[in-house]
C-alpha cells in the first residue's frame, strides 16, 4: 500500500552503539523467537521485506533529509526554531521520522543501523542491492551495521560476505551470548558453538567487522565456569572485531524467569558474574579483540579495551573490586543499579545522605542469595 504520509518504517532496537544512527528496517522480528531470556518478538510474526519496499522507505528517507536540509543556514549552522517549528506538523509517525532524520543529518549522516533482529536472513541478493540504494541515495555514509543471528550467519559463505562488504555492509553484531553448548541449549539458543566459530570466521574472511555479545551468568550458578571457558573458546577460535558484555539479567514474563522461579536455574552473583569476565579475558590469547562495556546493566564500566594490550589493567579492575569489604560491593552495586555510578571510586562523590540510604539499602538483606535476586530485579529494568 502507497504510504502517503512520506514516513519510513522505525523498528524496536538497536546496540547503544548505533545510539547516533539512522534506522533502516529491513526486516520485522526475529527469525528463531524462542529464546528463553528474551521476549520482544514473541507475538511478532517474522518478515522480511521486498527490495522495493525497502528502497520505498530510502525514498522517504530522502525525501525527510530534505525537509531538514531547508534549514542549514549558509554558514553551516541551523534554524533551531524552524526545524522545531517543522516538527511540529503532521501526524505522530511523520514528526518520529523526522526528528529522526534531524538528529542524523545534523550529526553527519554518516551511520546506518538494519533492523531488526536478523537482517542477515535477506538473501545476499537482496540485502546487496538494497546496500547499493541505500549508499547511492545517501553519498556520505561511512558506516553500515547489521545484527545476523549465527545459526544464519554461519550458512553464508565467506565469498557471500565478500559481496555484501563490496555493496556497503561494514559490520556484523551477533548475540552469541555464549560459546557453550550446555549454555546455548539451557537458553534455548538454538545455536551451537561450532555455528558460532563458523560464522565468526566466515564473516571475518568476508572482511566484515563482527561484534559478539557475551552474557555473563547467563547460565546460572550451575554452569558458570562452563560459561566463560567455553565462550573463550569461541573468542580464540573467532578472533571478533569487538566482543561487548551484556551482564546477564532474568526478566520477568520470560522463559528463563520461569526457569528461575522453579528452581531450574540459580542466579549468579555479581562476583560470579565478575569471575566469569575475568576468566575470558584471561584466556583470551593472540587476539585483536577490544572488549566493550556500553551498556548499564554492567557492574564495572571501565573493564574495557583490548584483549591484547589492556588484559593486565582490565583484570587488576577487577580483582580490585573482588577484594572489596561485602558491605562496600553492595553499597556498590545498589548505587550501579541506580545509575549513579559507573566505578568503585565514583562512591567517593556521593553525598553522606545518600551513602547512608545505600547503607542501610545494603545492611537491610540478610540472606546473601536474596540480595542477588534485589539486585538482578534493579538490572531488569534496563532491559
Amino acid at each position: 500500500m502507497e504510504n502517503t504520509e512520506r514516513t519510513f518504517r522505525i523498528g524496536p532496537i538497536r546496540p547503544p552503539s548505533e545510539a547516533e544512527s539512522l534506522l533502516l528496517q529491513v526486516t520485522n522480528g526475529c527469525t528463531w523467537n524462542r529464546c528463553k531470556f528474551c521476549n520482544l518478538y514473541r507475538h511478532t510474526k517474522f518478515r522480511a521485506y521486498s527490495a522495493d519496499s525497502i528502497k520505498a522507505d530510502i525514498d522517504n528517507m530522502a525525501y525527510q533529509a530534505e525537509r531538514v536540509r531547508r534549514y542549514r543556514k549558509a554558514d553551516g549552522t541551523w534554524d533551531i526554531d524552524g526545524l522545531n517549528a517543522e516538527l511540529a506538523r503532521g501526524t505522530e509517525d511523520e514528526r518520529q521520522c523526522f526528528y529522526m532524520m534531524a538528529n542524523w543529518i545534523m550529526g553527519g549522516a554518516e551511520n546506518v543501523f538494519l533492523q531488526d533482529g536478523n537482517t542477515t536472513a535477506l538473501s545476499s541478493g537482496r540485502l546487496s542491492d538494497v546496500l547499493i540504494y541505500l549508499r547511492k541515495t545517501f553519498p556520505t555514509i561511512k558506516r553500515i551495521t547489521s545484527y545476523g543471528r549465527a545459526e544464519n550467519l554461519a550458512k553464508v559463505s565467506a565469498g557471500e560476505f565478500a559481496e555484501l562488504k563490496a555493496a556497503g555492509l561494514d559490520r556484523i553484531h551477533s548475540g552469541f551470548e555464549s560459546g557453550s553448548d550446555a549454555v546455548l541449549k539451557k537458553i534455548n539458543k538454538g545455536v551451537t558453538q561450532q555455528q558460532e566459530i563458523t560464522a565468526g570466521r566466515n564473516v571475518k574472511a568476508g572482511g566484515i567487522e563482527l561484534s559478539i555479545y557475551f552474557m555473563p551468568g547467563i547460565g546460572g550458578r550451575e554452569l558458570t565456569e562452563e560459561n566463560a571457558a567455553e565462550t573463550a573458546r569461541v573468542v580464540n577460535a573467532v578472533d571478533p572485531d569487538f566482543l561487548r558484555i551484556r551482564t546477564a539479567a532474568v526478566k520477568p514474563g520470560t522463559e528463563l524467569y520461569d526457569d528461575f522461579k522453579a528452581g531450574a536455574l540459580t542466579l549468579c552473583s555479581d562476583d560470579e558474574k565478575l569471575l566469569e569476565l575475568r576468566r575470558v579475558i584471561a584466556d583470551a590469547e593472540g587476539v585483536e579483540t577490544r572488549l566493550v562495556s556500553d551498556h548499564i546493566i554492567n557492574l564495572l564500566q571501565d573493564v574495557e579495551g583490548s584483549l591484547k594490550n589492556d588484559k593486565d589493567a582490565m583484570l587488576a579492575m577487577i580483582d580490585d573490586y573482588l577484594v572489596m569489604p561485602e558491605k562496600e560491593k553492595r553499597m556498590y552495586q545498589a548505587a550501579r543499579r541506580r545509575i549513579r555510578v559507573s566505578k568503585p571510586e565514583d562512591m567517593n562523590r556521593l553525598s553522606p545522605a545518600e551513602l547512608e540510604r545505600l547503607e542501610e539499602m545494603a545492611m537491610s538483606v540478610k540472606d546473601p542469595y536474596q540480595w542477588e535476586v534485589e539486585m538482578n530485579r534493579l538490572i531488569s529494568r534496563y532491559i
